[in-house]
């Protein structure tokens, strides 16, 4: 058994939050110790480089590469899957070895990626999200005509549901099918048809029943949710807020009191403002609805103790910019080393994986990013990572 010390590099200490020079040695895939002067069978130079643990995105669409519903209406269906893999890869090779997809990716290609076939993060996958009808993930538009984002199949049932029995159904449905994690949209949403982000969806037993089922599967819920319909998901128990712009107080303090966490994806935001800027075409009531949108929560949630969590929602930004989002947390308030919390242990701590991942320490997987420079220094961080590692083993080399 080879073990590998990992000499003279600035690690970054996500459960103090701080930087210091150590060694790692690693062995059979896992932390064996943390420390200076460690002895080992192999070495790599870590001089002037920086450590992080392997960085976590908590919602990605990874088989979706644009929101453009014509051109997807176009592809051939098993193009998605092929772009998945693609888009994995990118996400890999920014520093991101976990992701939690929030709609999209299927149980087939979290197997793909645990058994080698394909490269990437690690996933914990949704499938779909469920929506009221007429709600945020309703593929119906005022022409009648149906065009889906994500088009239904047998690993990725369709979610359209009312009432708490048929939401029992469908989340036994989506167990079934291999969803980690549920999704469900308590708000409208932007690039869809319907009513726009502040606008609540789903009442209250039936968000109830979605994390009742879920929690009895042994599965959490996370929910697309700005506004009221955030303060309704808070209220009934989800484990997560995505996106969150216009929380008030009341909300704020339940989620710090419950510890339901926030994931802010303030790069959906700027990938649609350049998308818009670079000539995309949108009809004109998701324009007016994107140009209502804002009103970041993040600032205020920190100072309420709501923890915080990476997310992206890419494709909204592409795919391989993830690490936009720790600047962006940045001028919201946070400090670096509070951004890469948000990106290494607090995001384990949401996905139930804290215990394997997220920090560097003795037991835990080698999951490692090397980095040109001072890790605490974020901007640029994705053009100076060297070598991205899972396991102890390379995944990824900048040429």
């Amino acid at each position: 058994m080879t073990r590998t010390v990992f000499r003279g590099g600035t690690l970054f200490d996500a459960v103090s939050k701080s930087a210091t020079v150590a060694d790692i040695a690693v062995e059979d895939g896992r932390i064996a110790a943390v420390g200076t002067g460690l002895d080992g069978d192999t070495e790599v130079d870590c001089a002037g480089r920086g450590i992080l643990p392997g960085l976590f995105d908590c919602h990605v669409h990874l088989t979706m590469s644009s929101t453009d519903l014509f051109h997807i209406a176009q592809e051939p269906f098993s193009v998605q899957f092929y772009e998945g893999a693609l888009n994995m890869a990118k996400t890999l090779a920014c520093g991101i070895t976990t992701v939690r997809d929030a709609a999209g990716a299927d149980h087939g290609m979290r197997v793909a990626q645990e058994r080698g076939m394909i490269p990437g993060p690690r996933m914990r996958v949704s499938l779909n999200m469920l929506s009221q009808t007429g709600g945020h993930g309703d593929p119906w538009w005022p022409s009648t005509c149906v065009m889906d984002l994500l088009p239904a199949h047998p690993g990725r049932p369709p979610v359209v549901v009312d009432g708490p029995e048929q939401i029992r159904h469908k989340i036994r449905e989506l167990v079934r099918a291999g969803a980690d994690v549920i999704k469900v949209a308590t708000s409208g949403g932007l690039v869809s048809s319907g009513a726009g982000p502040r606008i609540a969806h789903f009442r209250d037993d039936e968000i109830a029943m979605m994390v009742s089922e879920a929690s009895a599967a042994g599965l959490h819920v996370m929910a697309h949710a700005n506004a009221d319909g955030a303060k309704a998901a808070v209220r009934n128990g989800v484990r997560s807020i995505e996106h969150g712009n216009h929380l008030d107080d009341e909300t704020l303090a339940m989620m710090a009191e419950r510890g339901t966490w926030l994931v802010p994806t303030l790069s959906a935001g700027l990938g649609l403002r350049r998308a818009i800027e670079g000539g995309e075409q949108y009809p004109d009531h998701v324009l007016a609805k994107i140009e209502e949108s804002g009103g970041s929560s993040v600032a205020r949630a920190v100072r309420a103790g709501v923890p915080i969590a990476m997310g992206t929602d890419t494709p909204l930004i592409p795919h391989g910019e993830n690490l936009t989002e720790l600047r962006l947390l940045v001028d919201e308030g946070l400090t670096p080393a509070q951004a890469l919390h948000a990106a290494t242990l607090s995001a384990a701590e949401l996905m139930g994986l804290d215990a394997e991942l997220g920090s560097l320490e003795p037991g835990k997987r080698a999951d490692l990013v090397l980095v040109d420079g001072d890790p605490l220094d974020i901007d640029d961080l994705s053009g100076r990572i060297r070598t991205v590692y899972q396991d102890g083993h390379a995944v990824h080399r900048r040429a």
